[in-house]
């Protein structure tokens, strides 16, 4: 077991240790991470820690103590809602990020369903495949049903399928604007049309496209209505930790009016300690992030987001460019925003994968189809001519692979893992979580074989017990500490 220390740790050991530790954490500065940070530059990050820093110890919990962060919040909000078409009667709160928004819509959507339909039974969530795992969270957590709904070949929601799926149980519709695994956006004007025929809730997923979006169009770019432009639409989130470049902790979810909002909010009057009031999940509310978001909203203003925002979108449209002249990988789609997912049919993508981790780039792994993640940000146009000659060293490095192992013995590996006895899949899982507890709980940087192994898995209960494990194994206390603090003298 780790204890704490006897004594208390020097200043400038601690912080040596500190950034000894920080070494083995993925290089966001340098441009090779897209995903997890938004970094705008130097000047922004400076920004930001002052904010952050004047308000590190206030509690957003109780605004009568700080009316200086309600008073931030509430402009927070009130800019976000104008940006995204409001003529007056738009509200919401900040939350501590996109999950959290998603959740408190959903909540909501379910006290809001209770009111005003007639719902017998467990009521269900309507949305498209590709929608954010945080509406099955809300479900999970507040029992609430999710019904998905497939994809068109566009990667965007079908909606007849949708509207055929509408049943007595559906309180909400929902449409991403983009969604992540793509960077498409959902028909969201034929979603809120269909909720608003319905009489039920319609939530827009903006999370990573609310901040964008209205600056692409700002910029030029045809973007389909996504927002309370839409009278459909009941709520909608948005992200400032993001593209915003707020200090992480920072979202905003949105209502059509003050009315749907009531249902996110929180109350019991009857604890000894007095009568308590939440506006969303959690109690504590740290002061810093929501410093930082109205920080930087001042800070840039409409014109610094569009020299940020087209930054962001002339280097996409160039990663688009140059990875449809590449021979070996493909875009699943041409993206709408700033999120590119890279797949190959010549090689195994995942593998390719790996050959850029080894390089130093961090990309999210994907399935159904197999590709890999881009996250594209500004700091990426001065990164770009190496993304691609590493790219291009690791489709080669790949295709030498490829060569000695021939795609139909890649399907026949594949199939064996399909048709395995539980006992011998079993045996693999536990080999691949020793592995990663023999690492410290690191996930290795060739990880190709175990999301070959996934994706060939067919039975979702041995996936997820598999991913269980791994989760045990990373979150494992009884690990020394300095298998997690690699030497870097």
């Amino acid at each position: 077991m780790r204890t704490m220390p006897g004594q208390g740790t020097d200043q400038e050991e601690l912080f040596a240790l500190m950034e000894k530790m920080k070494h083995q954490d993925t290089k966001w500065r340098e441009g090779q991470t897209f995903c997890l940070v938004y970094d705008g530059g130097k000047e922004i990050s400076e920004v930001n820690k002052r904010a952050y820093n004047l308000y590190m110890s206030e509690n957003g919990l109780n605004p009568s103590a700080f009316p200086s962060l309600k008073e931030m919040e509430n402009d927070v909000v009130s800019i976000l809602a104008h940006q995204l078409g409001s003529t007056g009667e738009v509200t919401g709160t900040m939350t501590s990020g996109g999950t959290e928004s998603i959740l408190m819509a959903c909540k909501a959507a379910r006290d809001w369903a209770r009111q005003n339909l007639k719902i017998t039974g467990t009521p269900q969530i309507l949305m498209p495949v590709s929608a954010h795992p945080a509406f099955h969270k809300a479900a999970h957590y507040f029992d609430i049903e999710v019904v998905t709904v497939a994809l068109c070949d566009n990667y965007r929601v079908n909606i007849e399928l949708m509207k055929n799926a509408i049943t007595e149980q559906t309180i909400m519709l929902v449409g991403s604007a983009p969604n992540y695994p793509f960077g498409v956006i959902d028909p969201i004007g034929e979603i809120s049309k269909l909720a608003q025929d319905h009489g039920l809730w319609c939530h827009v997923d903006a999370c990573i496209g609310g901040i964008l979006l209205p600056f692409y169009r700002k910029l030029g770019q045809a973007v389909p209505p996504f927002d309370f432009t839409l009278p459909g639409v009941t709520s909608l989130s948005v992200d400032l930790h993001k593209y915003a470049y707020a200090a992480k902790g920072a979202s905003v979810v949105l209502y059509k009016n003050a009315e749907y909002r009531r249902h996110q909010f929180f109350i019991t009057t009857d604890w000894p300690g007095g009568i308590y009031a939440s506006p969303s999940m959690t109690g504590t509310r740290p002061g810093g992030a929501i410093a930082s978001a109205w920080a930087m909203l001042h800070f840039l203003g409409e014109e610094g987001y569009l020299e940020l925002v087209g930054t962001i979108k002339q280097t996409t449209e160039e990663f688009y460019r140059r990875i449809e002249a590449l021979d070996g990988v493909k875009t699943v789609v041409k993206p709408e925003m700033s999120l590119i997912a890279l797949a190959s049919d010549q090689h195994d993508i995942y593998q390719i994968g790996d050959e850029m981790s080894l390089r130093g780039w961090y990309m999210d792994r994907q399935q159904f189809p197999p590709s890999l993640h881009l996250t594209v940000m500004a700091g990426h146009a001065h990164s770009i001519d190496r993304f691609f000659s590493d790219l291009q060293a690791s489709i080669l490095e790949v295709q030498k692979f490829s060569n000695r192992m021939s795609h139909t013995q890649t399907q026949i590996k594949k199939a064996l893992i399909r048709s395995m006895p539980k006992g011998i899949i079993s045996a693999l899982v536990k080999k691949e979580v020793r592995a990663i507890r023999q690492s410290g709980g690191v996930i290795p940087k060739k990880t190709a074989p175990m999301y070959g192994m996934l994706t060939s898995i067919e039975t979702q209960g041995d996936v997820e017990k598999l991913v269980l494990n791994i989760m045990d194994s990373m979150f494992d206390q009884s690990l020394p500490v300095n298998n997690s603090v690699k030497d870097v003298s």
